[in-house]
């Protein structure tokens, strides 16, 4: 089961150049969570109403409301 309290670990890194410093670049981490862990949790909420067919939207967009719900 995914932790959803668990501390939020940067998937990936955002850069963004500056235009009035050329050659630096800021660093931004990747707040939006990666479809691997909404698979993961939406497989969970399947698994938990019995592996019952023909509801995997539902549990993609719900998993991925939990997510951002708890990224607020």
């Amino acid at each position: 089961m995914i932790d959803l309290k668990a501390p939020k670990q940067p998937q990936s890194k955002i850069v963004v150049g500056l235009k009035s410093s050329p050659g630096k670049v800021a660093m931004m981490p990747d707040l939006v969570p990666s479809q691997d862990r909404i698979r993961g949790r939406a497989y969970e909420l399947y698994e938990s109403r019995g592996r019952e067919p023909g509801q995997d939207e539902q549990d993609w967009l719900r998993a991925e409301q939990e997510f951002l719900k708890w990224q607020q």
